[in-house]
C-alpha cells in the first residue's frame, strides 16, 4: 500500500493549525460563558443567545471568508502573487465599507431579539449590556476575517493560529479581572464579558495590520481598488452568505420555541449549541484546507490533483468527528459540568448532544464537500442543497404539528 506522505503533510499542515484555530475561536466563545456560567443561569441565557444573535453577523462574514478563499487561492495556484495582494486590497476595503451598516443594524436590533424570545426581563438586561458592547468590534472583524482568508488561501494556517493562542490567553485574563472584579476594577458581570472580547479582536485585528504593513506577509501591501475582483468575490461569496444566513435563521426558529420552556432549558439548549461548535472544529479545519486546494488545484489547472486531495481530507475529517460524536453521545453529563452545577440545565444540555453526536458523520461530508464546491467557485449548488434540506425539516415539523 503506497501512501504518498508529502501529500499527507501537506494537507495537515493546513487542516489542522487551521482545525485548532477554529477551535481556540470557540473557545474563546466558550471561556466567556464558562465564567458568566458561575454567576447564574439567567447570564448564560443572556450571553448565550447573545453570541446566538452574532450569528448574523457571521453570515455575512461568510460572504467576505467564501470570496476571499475562493479568489485568492485561485491566484496562488496560477502563481499570481502580484494578482492576489490587489484582491486582498480591494476586499479589506470592501470589508470595512460593508461593516459601517451592518454595525449600525446590529446596534440597533440586536438589543431587542431578547424581547421578540420571550426571554425574562433579568436576561433581557444583561443580554442588552452584552450586545450593546459587542458593536464597537464589528468593524474590526470584518477586516480581520478577510485577512485570516487571505493567510489561509496561501496555505499559512500557522500565523493565524499563534495569533488566536495570544489572544485566548489575554481574554481568559481579561475575563477575569472584569468579570468578577481584580486588581482593583470593578466586577462587570456580563458586560465585563463583552469588553474582554472587544479589546481581544481589536488586538488581534491590529496585529494583522502590523504585519501587513511592514511587508511580514506573503502578500504586498497595496491602496487599491477592484470593483471587478469585488464582484468576482461576491459571486461565489454571496451564495455562501446566503446559505448560512437560513442556517442560522432555523437555529432562531428553535431558540425562540425553546424560550417558552424557561430559562434552565434555554440555558441548556445554548450550552449544548457551543459544546457542539467545539465537535465543529476540525470539520471546518478540514473544510478550509478542501477549500484551499480545490481552489489551489484548479488555479494550476490539475483537476485530479484536486479531487484526490479533498477524498484525502474527507477521510480525515470523518475520522476526527466519529470520534468527537462518540463522546458527545457516551459521555454527555460530564462535558456539561464543566460548565454549569444547574441540574435541570445539565439534563437538557446532556440530552441535545446525545441527539446531535448521531449526525457527526454526515456533517463530516457536509463539511468537506461543500468547502471543495466553493473552492471550486460553484457555491450556488450548496445554497440550493441547504434550501431543500431545510425545506424537508418544515415538512418534518408540520408533519409532526
Amino acid at each position: 500500500m503506497n501512501i504518498n506522505t508529502k501529500k499527507h503533510k501537506k494537507i495537515l499542515s493546513i487542516a489542522l493549525p487551521s482545525a485548532t484555530n477554529s477551535l481556540l475561536d470557540m473557545l474563546q466563545v466558550i471561556t466567556d460563558l464558562l465564567m458568566v456560567g458561575t454567576i447564574s443561569a439567567f447570564a448564560i441565557a443572556a450571553v448565550g443567545l447573545g453570541l446566538q444573535s452574532l450569528m448574523f453577523v457571521f453570515a455575512v462574514l461568510t460572504l467576505l471568508h467564501i470570496g476571499t478563499t475562493a479568489l485568492i487561492s485561485r491566484f496562488i495556484g496560477a502563481s499570481q502573487l502580484q494578482r492576489a495582494s490587489m484582491s486582498l486590497a480591494s476586499l479589506l476595503q470592501f470589508a470595512f465599507l460593508l461593516s459601517i451598516p451592518i454595525s449600525i443594524l446590529w446596534y440597533i436590533l440586536a438589543p431587542k431579539l431578547f424581547i421578540w424570545f420571550g426571554t425574562v426581563n433579568e436576561v433581557i438586561i444583561l443580554g442588552t449590556e452584552y450586545v450593546t458592547v459587542l458593536t464597537i468590534m464589528l468593524p474590526f472583524i470584518f477586516i480581520k476575517l478577510v485577512f485570516v482568508s487571505a493567510f489561509n488561501s496561501y496555505g499559512d494556517t500557522i500565523t493565524p493560529l499563534y495569533i488566536k493562542i495570544f489572544s485566548i490567553i489575554l481574554n481568559i485574563g481579561l475575563n477575569y479581572v472584569l468579570i468578577f472584579g481584580h486588581f482593583g476594577v470593578p466586577a462587570f458581570g456580563v458586560l465585563g464579558a463583552g469588553i474582554a472580547t472587544v479589546i481581544v479582536n481589536i488586538l488581534e485585528f491590529s496585529i494583522y495590520t502590523y504585519l501587513y504593513i511592514n511587508k511580514k506577509t506573503p502578500f504586498t501591501p497595496l491602496w487599491y481598488y477592484s470593483k471587478s475582483l469585488i464582484k468576482r468575490a461576491l459571486k461565489i461569496g454571496l451564495p455562501a452568505s446566503i446559505e448560512r444566513s437560513l442556517t442560522f435563521g432555523s437555529f432562531m426558529l428553535f431558540t425562540v420555541i425553546i424560550a417558552h420552556y424557561g430559562t434552565e432549558t434555554l440555558a441548556g439548549y445554548q450550552l449544548g449549541l457551543r459544546i457542539e461548535g467545539l465537535a465543529f472544529m476540525p470539520g471546518i479545519g478540514f473544510t478550509i484546507a478542501a477549500m484551499t486546494l480545490m481552489g489551489q488545484g484548479l488555479g494550476a489547472k490539475n483537476p485530479l490533483q484536486a479531487k484526490e486531495d479533498v477524498i484525502l481530507v474527507l477521510k480525515y475529517t470523518t475520522s476526527f468527528m466519529f470520534t468527537l460524536g462518540v463522546f458527545m453521545i457516551f459521555t454527555p453529563e460530564p462535558i456539561v459540568r464543566l460548565f454549569t452545577d444547574d441540574a435541570k440545565t445539565i439534563q437538557e444540555a446532556s440530552f441535545y448532544l446525545m441527539i446531535v453526536g448521531l449526525s457527526q458523520i454526515p456533517l463530516a461530508f457536509n463539511f468537506v464537500l461543500s468547502g471543495a464546491l466553493r473552492g471550486a467557485g460553484d457555491s450556488k449548488k450548496t445554497l440550493k442543497i441547504n434550501l431543500l434540506s431545510l425545506c424537508g425539516l418544515f415538512v418534518f415539523f408540520l408533519l409532526l404539528y
